[in-house]
This record gives C-alpha cells, sequence and structure tokens, in this order.
C-alpha cells in the first residue's frame, strides 16, 4: 500500500473542507482507498491529509490529478499554503485492540 501525504495550511478549516469534500468522486475514481486527516497539535492551520492506494503507480497518477487541484481557484481560496505531497509506502499497518 502507498500512501499521498498532503500537508496544508489553511486559515478556515470549515471552508478548506467543504472544498476538501467536494472532490470525493474525484478520489473515488482515481483509486483512493481511504483517506485520513489531522492537524497540527500545536497550530491546527497545519492540515495533514493521507491519501491511501493500492500500490506506488496509482498514488503517483493521483499526484498529478492533485497538482491540477491544488492550482485551482477554489482551492487556493482555502488553502495558503501546501507542502509538495510526498508518496510513502506503508511499511506496517497493525490495529490495536
Amino acid at each position: 500500500m502507498s500512501t499521498l501525504h498532503i500537508e496544508n495550511t489553511v486559515e478556515d478549516y470549515d471552508a478548506w473542507k467543504a472544498a476538501f469534500d467536494k472532490y470525493d468522486r474525484v478520489r473515488h475514481d482515481n483509486g483512493v482507498l481511504a483517506y485520513r486527516i489531522t492537524r497540527g497539535g500545536t497550530d491546527p492551520r497545519q492540515v495533514y491529509v493521507d491519501l491511501d492506494f493500492a500500490g506506488h503507480a496509482q498514488a503517483e497518477a493521483f499526484a498529478v490529478v492533485l497538482e491540477r487541484i491544488l492550482r485551482s481557484p477554489q482551492s487556493r481560496a482555502v488553502s495558503t499554503a501546501h507542502r509538495t505531497p510526498e508518496i510513502r509506502e506503508v511499511a506496517e499497518h497493525r490495529t490495536l485492540g
């Protein structure tokens, strides 16, 4: 499994989340199996998104789609900054309890 890790800085989480939710179909149609959203413990303007894919090729292909999304006026309106997305390979995933 591969994860596309995204880091954003947002001023209004609710506005950012509403924009994020509008891309559910795009994520589904491009192989996203699951996602997690977390926020910075000391700075809630920091929003981290991990998109899970079956493999590296799917994550890499979605990174191209994501770059177009991040350049869109809608995305720019809700995100003040973002770092270059990073593909990470899941070495181990274990659920406890």
